[in-house]
């Protein structure tokens, strides 16, 4: 999808839950059940298990926190001194989940972070506060 239809369907997304479109869906209220594996080809089922049970993450994921870390400093700190270190190793870890065949969720959380850097500019916030 490109930037400016996943901008258009997040706004459609926000506008339906607050029209209360996601309220009495069928399982609303139950916990997820996140042992579900059906997505997982059974022949790797059992070393899926064994890794998650293991606490392993794939390093993907690892890149996306760190990411929302860096993207927190950032943000925190939009009209102070830029932090060039933080802004390169964000846009490396970018790179990488490019990459790795994530690109919409590298280009979804840029995009987020251009957003909110830019609010936060708009509305004049002091440095450090949200």
């Amino acid at each position: 999808m490109s930037l400016g239809l996943d901008r258009l369907v997040e706004r459609r997304i926000v506008q339906a839950r607050q029209e209360g479109a996601f309220e009495n869906l069928p399982g609303c209220g139950r916990p997820l059940d996140l042992d579900d594996d059906r997505m997982v080809p059974e022949d790797l089922r059992m070393v899926s298990r064994v890794l998650k049970n293991a606490g392993y993450v794939p390093p993907e994921v690892e890149d996306l926190r760190e990411l929302r870390q860096i993207e927190a400093l950032l943000i925190a700190d939009a009209g102070a001194t830029p932090n060039p270190q933080a802004r390169k190793r964000m846009e490396f870890l970018l790179y990488q989940l490019e990459q790795s065949g994530l690109a919409r969720v590298a280009q979804a959380a840029w995009a987020e972070y251009a957003d909110k850097l830019a609010a936060r500019i708009d509305r004049g916030a002091p440095p450090g506060r949200t």
